[in-house]
């Protein structure tokens, strides 16, 4: 599901709004995200928790990296020891795959 290594060009892609039953599925897949909002302002978010602030920003500065590759930027409420993460597509008014897809990314930086 991630690409980490190779950037997808959201641009040259065809995407939509995915079903209910795609989100149920996709979430089923991601540890920890959840289902948030409603209507167009539906979302995937997830709270990440470190130890202190300056590991907090360290996430939130390697996110901003994958975000700016992927040309596909969340929502963060960035706290002393914690970031919530928050995905949406706002041109499909919806959830996409691409936010999936950068839901898996920002898990990978803490995998391992």
């Amino acid at each position: 599901m991630s690409s980490m290594l190779k950037p997808i060009d959201w641009k040259t892609q065809t995407r939509r709004a995915q079903s209910a039953t795609e989100i149920v599925s996709q979430l089923a897949r991601l540890d920890g995200w959840k289902l948030t909002g409603d209507g167009t302002d539906v979302a995937i978010e997830k709270t990440y928790t470190f130890a202190n602030y300056f590991e907090t920003i360290a996430f939130v500065n390697a996110l901003a990296l994958i975000a700016h590759r992927q040309d596909h930027h969340p929502d963060l409420s960035v706290h002393y020891n914690r970031c919530v993460v928050r995905f949406n597509t706002h041109d499909v008014g919806g959830i996409s795959v691409t936010d999936f897809d950068c839901a898996a990314q920002a898990d990978a930086l803490l995998a391992g």
